[in-house]
């Protein structure tokens, strides 16, 4: 992993980068930069990780769709994200290249990055940093759609095959519960967000 080319790489994208040795400086930082704003969370096991939501929620409004107790209030708490001043979510892969990745299933953590927020943050671990986009693909599908999908406990192939031999891999498979059903390359930065900023975390984060 090419720390240092990533992060050039990313910046030659338009995205502004901050880079931290551990979690708990990024979440200081990302206390002091949001303040007084309506935030939305995309469904990251990062900012899960990270307790955010217990950070910015004293001095911001902030909407968690992890904080629902059913898939109904998952659904409008998602819906209340999209229109936020600031939005954080994750990437399943990155490469040195300066590409991210990110498989969805409902399509609301792929549509908060993508367009009406004035900010959006991804905060990402530097486990998740592949060679080549290619590479990243391969990683998001393979790894850590698995990883999600056995989160959840899901009746899916990836899961079952865990189960019986520990190995990660899709089978792009049929089930009505799949959790990859749409992919996004971000190739750069989305032109009508005002700024993106990337913060790479140098720990293993999330899947």
């Amino acid at each position: 992993m090419n720390l240092e080319k990533t992060i050039k790489s990313l910046e030659q994208k338009l995205y502004t980068v901050k880079c931290f040795d551990s979690h708990e400086e990024a979440c200081e930082y990302l206390d002091s930069q949001i303040d007084g704003k309506t935030v939305g969370f995309g469904d990251s096991k990062t900012i899960i990780d990270m307790k955010l939501y217990d950070k910015l929620s004293k001095h911001n409004t902030v909407y968690d769709p992890n904080q629902s107790i059913d898939n109904d209030g998952f659904l409008e708490i998602a819906r209340n994200c999209l229109t936020t001043e600031v939005y954080l979510t994750s990437v399943n892969a990155m490469a040195e290249t300066g590409e991210m990745v990110n498989i969805d299933g409902t399509g609301n953590r792929v549509a908060g990055s993508l367009f009406g927020h004035d900010k959006v943050f991804f905060v990402v671990g530097t486990n998740k940093i592949e060679p080549s986009l290619e590479q990243a693909v391969y990683r998001a599908r393979n790894v850590a759609a698995p990883m999600n999908s056995l989160k959840y406990d899901l009746p899916t192939p990836c899961v079952i095959n865990f189960k019986r031999t520990g190995e990660l891999k899709c089978f792009d498979c049929r089930r009505p519960e799949r959790i990859c059903n749409g992919i996004i390359s971000y190739l750069r930065k989305m032109n009508d967000i005002e700024d993106v900023e990337i913060i790479l975390i140098n720990e293993e984060m999330g899947f």
